[in-house]
């Protein structure tokens, strides 16, 4: 068990963070095997977040004076926190997944940009495309014009060359393979 001291440590750390990430997700995590926990911890470490278990009390203490204020007041049962500073997109995906495939792990709520939402939001948000999707995307349609004009450049001369290919093969100008052999030259009579 932890004493007064490591727990405001404790919540003097996660105040930090809570101060600058964009994305705070609420859940439960009771009936979670340590298995489970771990993979989830992983995962949204790997997307750039965080995933801890915490009392009520130390993130009751944490969030006090941050935008996450609103979400992380008045706890009640066991909770964990799920955060990140990167794509809340992803936070969303990775959790959402998780608990489809483990049913015991249920949302409470979501701080997004700003704004508490609610757990429709938080499956909502999962649903859209990450942000490296989106500037995917964006670049594709901001290359295709480009694309379409070099094209269209490049069609010109290439058209020039096969119709003055066809047009020499068909003896429209003088010395191609077609074209006809020169007469001979008359002498004049003297």
């Amino acid at each position: 068990m932890k004493n007064k001291a490591e727990k405001k440590t404790q919540a003097e750390q996660l105040r930090s963070q809570l101060a600058t990430v964009s994305t705070v997700v609420l859940s439960t995590f009771q009936g979670i095997t340590v298995e489970d926990d771990t993979k989830l911890r992983r995962a949204v470490e790997a997307a750039g977040g965080k995933y801890q278990v915490v009392k009520n009390t130390v993130a009751e203490r944490a969030a006090a004076g941050t935008p996450t204020e609103g979400l992380l007041k008045d706890l009640k049962g066991t909770n964990s926190i799920a955060y990140t500073a990167a794509d809340p997109v992803a936070l969303a995906k990775i959790l959402t997944k998780f608990a489809k495939d483990v049913p015991a792990y249920k949302f409470r709520a979501g701080w997004v940009e700003g704004r508490v939402v609610s757990i429709a939001d938080i499956t909502a948000l999962s649903n859209l495309p990450s942000k490296e999707e989106l500037i995917s995307k964006i670049m594709f349609m901001l290359n295709a014009p480009a694309q379409r004009l070099a094209t269209v450049l490049a069609a010109v001369p290439r058209d020039l060359a096969v119709v003055t290919s066809e047009a020499v093969k068909a003896g429209k100008f003088a010395g191609g393979e077609g074209a006809a052999a020169p007469a001979p030259a008359q002498e004049s009579a003297q």
